[in-house]
């Protein structure tokens, strides 16, 4: 889940092959792009295979595939989603909470058990926007029941600017144009949708939701302008 708006987790990533490392060289100065788009996502993934090295080797010596953990990681936010839309809000976000590790440990495991695959890592993404729209359509349809508008707009616009930041970056290495950069990537989206839910404060949360991932989205859009001038 962590990896932003990840895409692809695995090594199989654009940038990883020889082709892939020319263009990004080519296309930003790394230094320069890392302090003009520093993100919490990019931050906490460099700490996260040595914080998770221990567990995903059990995991691994134990069989555990890497793709079964994004599976159930999308299983347990859809019903995250589900008490949600029951109106459970705070279960829901504890829930959401716990599909958390689920999401971090599946690229872990892959890399410790050499099991990175080009499927696994379009299922890891794949299953993410899945489980990230399966907890904004509960609030939307809890919203809806409410006959709470502003909340079903703003869960419209959070859903669909995190769409857009995903598709942004897809449609970006499609070009062989890097985009990692964003204010509010997967991790950043994930914390404040988990506070929002277990505060109960889905007006601030999604907000900030609807506001930062579509200013994202369009930061990405800039972002590729400004290397496709460098090409």
């Amino acid at each position: 889940m962590f990896q932003n708006d990840r895409g692809y987790r695995r090594k199989y990533s654009t940038g990883l092959s020889l082709e892939g490392s020319k263009n990004r060289h080519k296309d930003q100065t790394p230094s320069k792009i890392n302090r003009e788009y520093w993100t919490l996502t990019g931050w906490v993934k460099s700490w996260a295979d040595v914080i998770l090295a221990p567990l995903s080797h059990l995991l691994a010596r134990l069989g555990i595939q890497p793709n079964l953990l994004s599976l159930i990681g999308f299983f347990i936010a859809s019903a995250a989603g589900a008490l949600i839309a029951a109106g459970h809000i705070s279960n829901g976000g504890w829930l959401f909470l716990l599909s958390g590790p689920f999401d971090a440990l599946d690229g872990a495991i892959a890399r410790t058990s050499g099991l990175e695959t080009r499927f696994g890592a379009f299922l890891d993404s794949f299953m993410d926007r899945y489980s990230e729209a399966a907890v904004l359509f509960g609030i939307l349809y809890w919203s809806s029941l409410q006959g709470s508008h502003i909340l079903v707009l703003l869960s419209f616009l959070t859903l669909f600017g995190s769409l857009m930041v995903s598709y942004a970056r897809a449609r970006a290495e499609g070009l062989n144009i890097s985009c990692k950069v964003g204010l509010f990537t997967r991790l950043e989206r994930f914390i404040v949708l988990t506070l929002a839910l277990l505060t109960t404060q889905l007006l601030i949360g999604l907000v900030i939701l609807a506001c930062l991932t579509n200013f994202t989205a369009l930061q990405r859009m800039f972002h590729v302008y400004r290397q496709s001038l460098r090409q």
